[in-house]
């Protein structure tokens, strides 16, 4: 990244911070300090940090993989003090949610975007599962942070995914913001992608060959985006990811490997819908990843439908 996008996405951090009422803001080195604030814009609300190393500071996010432009997630700080949590552990969750390596990761933001980008084209060409291709509206792709700490990985697109063209925005898709959101996080924050990229017929569950079809694009997907830890939701995404026969109920609950990266698998949401006294399951499981994380939860029942 260079000195002008860090700039930049460190100016909007500290002045999102400030709008949101936090009244100190994230430790960046004092040299760093120096460059973002000018004497024509000064922030005068934030107290100059400490140093600490400059790979702590909050990495920009993007919603699309196709969206060039330069962002940074305030909403995690923006959840937890509305939540409760003391602006002592904002920071700390804000660092957090940063990877350790982001800065020295050897595929950049911008290299990611072009990437995923690219994969997605592939995907919008395939017609490798004739049934998929021939009644999708259009293929879903992926959305989120292309510098995730932490990637959600689902089984396929519903008929809302299919109409939109994003990942869980039906009423499924609406109780993982919730859980999201409980976990002081929000979408902007985290990649979202499924198993297979066209919809089943019927919602149903998709077929070995049609997962064994989507398998580089995912494999690629994630292989770009580098995630320090993946959250599995259901059965099909933790059968395709981690290669077992294992259910849900024997996997979940602790942490699982995939490529380096730390696994936790959990209930999808849909499944939640139909079974609501599992929510209790998914919240021990989502307290447990965002510990892992280094993310302290505020004291709370699971989220609700």
């Amino acid at each position: 990244m260079d000195s002008t996008t860090l700039r930049i996405a460190l100016r909007q951090q500290l002045e999102s911070l400030v709008r949101s009422g936090v009244q100190q803001g994230p430790r960046i080195d004092p040299a760093l300090w120096q460059t973002l604030v000018d004497k024509e814009n000064v922030v005068t609300t934030a107290v100059p940090p400490k140093s600490v190393p400059a790979a702590e500071a909050p990495r920009p996010t993007v919603r699309k993989p196709t969206d060039t432009a330069p962002a940074v997630p305030v909403s995690a700080s923006a959840t937890a003090t509305s939540s409760g949590v003391a602006t002592g552990q904002v920071q700390a969750n804000l660092s957090a949610l940063a990877h350790d390596s982001w800065q020295t990761s050897s595929v950049d933001r911008e290299s990611r975007i072009r990437l995923l980008a690219e994969i997605d084209q592939e995907v919008k060409a395939c017609e490798k599962c004739p049934i998929l291709s021939s009644n999708r509206t259009q293929t879903v792709f992926g959305v989120g942070n292309v510098m995730p700490r932490l990637c959600f990985f689902g089984e396929g697109p519903g008929a809302d995914e299919d109409k939109q063209g994003e990942p869980f925005v039906g009423a499924a898709g609406q109780l993982l913001n919730k859980i999201i959101q409980a976990c002081t996080m929000q979408r902007e924050d985290v990649y979202i992608l499924n198993v297979v990229k066209c919809r089943p017929p019927g919602n149903r569950n998709p077929a070995p060959d049609e997962v064994s079809h989507c398998r580089p694009f995912f494999e690629r997907q994630l292989e770009v985006l580098q995630p320090e830890f993946i959250c599995c939701l259901g059965g099909v995404a933790t059968s395709a990811l981690l290669e077992t026969k294992l259910s849900v109920g024997r996997l979940r609950g602790k942490l699982h490997d995939y490529k380096g990266a730390k696994v936790m698998v959990t209930y999808h949401p849909a499944y939640l819908l139909r079974n609501p006294s599992s929510k209790k399951y998914v919240w021990e499981d989502m307290q447990k990843l965002m510990k892992a994380m280094g993310i302290q939860l505020p004291g709370k029942d699971s989220p609700q439908s």
